[in-house]
């Protein structure tokens, strides 16, 4: 069985240097990683500019970044266990699939670590009015270092 390092690799993620900025991007303390909220580079609203599908990638996309901040702070994908997830979607108000769109960010995390074992985690789908400049999906994470 593969890795999560080794899978990431294998679909084709590649990890870039992380330059400081305003914020830290994924904080250590304990044996917890948390991240930050990462954006989308795709902007617009769910539920009027934007398909479920649309949102989906964009989704993927915050945690292919979230990704490589962990590994940035980590070293490797490997020794983590998923333990939360919040997705937040900038969609119109009458739009209910913010799940279906969030489900982008935790399929990831389900292909690297499995649906059960250390990709099964709890998360939170929620919808906002608007997102600071207007990307479509806001996700941030929180991993746990396995002891090993």
């Amino acid at each position: 069985m593969s890795s999560p390092e080794a899978k990431a690799k294998e679909l084709g993620l590649t990890f870039t240097e992380v330059k400081p900025g305003y914020l830290n991007l994924c904080a250590k303390t304990g044996n917890l990683l948390f991240s930050s909220g990462h954006t989308s580079d795709m902007k617009g609203k769910l539920g009027r500019d934007l398909t479920v599908e649309q949102g989906y990638a964009a989704a993927r996309e915050c945690m292919v970044k979230i990704l490589n901040s962990v590994h940035h702070t980590h070293g490797t994908l490997d020794g983590l266990r998923c333990v939360k997830l919040l997705g937040c979607v900038n969609s119109t108000q009458d739009f209910t699939d913010q799940h279906l769109v969030v489900n982008g960010a935790s399929d990831l995390i389900h292909q690297l670590y499995g649906k059960e074992g250390d990709g099964w985690h709890a998360r939170s789908a929620l919808g906002f009015a608007s997102l600071p400049t207007g990307p479509a999906v806001e996700v941030e994470a929180i991993f746990e270092i396995n002891a090993t």
